[in-house]
């Protein structure tokens, strides 16, 4: 809170502590700047224009700016919560310890911060250690002092005449700071504000997108085990283990099992997605993966399904004794992922064909299914994340435009491609190969 002493504060003495320049007060800056000076500032445009990150932006900066005006601090701060609190985004210090961090924030109150935000002009604090005595006392002026800062200049990033955030540009000494280091930074204005304003919001919604991933892994997980507990509990009961079931409740049972396995289905879906998502998966290549060995244990988890479909699955390995060189864990990822869809998307007393073999120094995998097949025009919504083909047929049958988005990523991991073919109202085949610079076939 501003301490009352500042109205008894002379307009002089006011001004050796704290200026603002308004707007009304900015000569043209062909009538202000020097030809140098155009330049210096005109070069720091066209790479702020060109960065491609804020921390890049900012290393910049801070080795330039020095040729425009004193600088031995830079801080950028963003607006939050309806602009009720600056937030700290990042900093670049010459002192050795600095205290006035990334993600300190501080409320705007009614503080000198606040007249930069309503009225859209610059600040300049000539002296910091008479401003937080004789002035505003705040967390942030302590934390600078402790820094080595005795004056700063503050502006306010605009775009489209609205403030989203403020740039300090900082010194050791006591009154570094003129109107004419103002008028400076006014020619890089318009074009630092819009470009970190794009790159901030660029980093904003990577880290909204990484934290609703971390959110939906964490939620999945939880939901992993009492889906398994409600599904075993409900099949040792449907299988008599605990005594004989009535046909009745046996069916409800077993409706609650189907139920809670697609559930399990989904879970597995965005428990995937979210490993991706987040970057915590990687393909961990090891030779001699015996390939029939996991394309069965794929099958085996999804065999109920098959069953209760009717669907006659078929095999062929050539050779028989597969070997490749691939990330098992994900590979079976992939293997489940394409049966399951392969029963779910196939025709009641239909057939699924599974086709495996190597080739001309790669492993190609291929599974075809009868049934709706999709239209070509609609392929390209294929392996697209949360993209569903939209045929009426299809969308009855329950997916989460996840699965192939999640294959997709894991043959590029592994330097593959996979594709899709079909013909409509009759059947679809999807077909992936990954090179193979080691076989060992026996």
């Amino acid at each position: 809170m501003i301490k009352p002493r500042m109205d008894n504060l002379s307009p002089d003495e006011l001004k050796e502590i704290i200026e603002f320049v308004k707007p009304e007060d900015i000569p043209k800056a062909d009538k202000a700047l020097s030809y140098e000076e155009k330049q210096a500032a005109d070069k720091i445009n066209r790479k702020v224009a060109s960065g491609q990150s804020l921390e890049e932006i900012m290393d910049f900066l801070f080795r330039e700016t020095g040729e425009l005006c004193p600088c031995d601090r830079l801080g950028l701060a963003f607006l939050e919560e309806n602009g009720g609190r600056a937030v700290s985004y990042l900093n670049r210090s010459r002192f050795e310890q600095v205290y006035l961090k990334k993600d300190f924030w501080q409320e705007m109150g009614e503080s000198t911060l606040k007249t930069v935000l309503q009225k859209g002009c610059p600040r300049i604090i000539h002296d910091l250690e008479e401003y937080n005595h004789r002035i505003h006392e705040s967390v942030s002026a302590y934390l600078l002092l402790l820094e080595g800062i005795q004056s700063s200049m503050t502006c306010p990033l605009l775009v489209e005449d609205r403030v989203v955030g403020f740039f300090f540009i900082s010194s050791g000494k006591p009154r570094a700071y003129t109107r004419h280091h103002v008028y400076l930074y006014l020619e890089i204005a318009e074009r630092l504000s819009q470009t970190v304003e794009k790159a901030y919001r660029i980093d904003q919604l990577t880290q909204a997108n990484n934290s609703y991933m971390e959110m939906l892994g964490f939620v999945c997980h939880e939901l992993k085990n009492p889906l398994g507990s409600i599904i075993m509990d409900g099949t040792v009961l449907t299988e008599g283990y605990l005594g004989d079931v009535p046909e009745k409740q046996k069916d409800k049972i077993q409706k609650i099992i189907a139920k809670s396995e697609y559930l399990m289905n989904l879970v597995r879906d965005y428990l995937d997605l979210a490993k991706i998502e987040t970057g915590k998966f990687h393909a961990d290549l090891r030779n001699d993966v015996d390939f029939v060995m996991l394309a069965n244990d794929s099958y085996s988890i999804l065999e109920p399904q098959f069953v209760d479909k009717n669907i006659r699955f078929n095999t062929e390995f050539l050779p028989e004794n597969i070997r490749v060189e691939a990330d098992p864990d994900l590979l079976r990822i992939v293997m489940t992922n394409l049966l399951g869809n392969a029963c779910k998307y196939g025709n009641e007393n239909g057939k699924v064909k599974l086709k495996v073999k190597l080739e001309n120094g790669e492993l190609r995998v291929s599974v075809w299914n009868e049934g709706p097949g999709f239209p070509v025009e609609q392929k390209q919504r294929l392996f697209r994340k949360f993209s569903r083909i939209k045929t009426p047929e299809l969308m009855q049958r329950k997916g989460t435009g996840v699965g192939l988005y999640t294959v997709w990523r894991i043959i590029q991991a592994h330097h593959g491609a996979i594709t899709a073919n079909s013909e409509p109202g009759k059947w679809a085949e999807f077909t992936f190969t990954i090179p193979q610079p080691v076989l060992k076939n026996g």
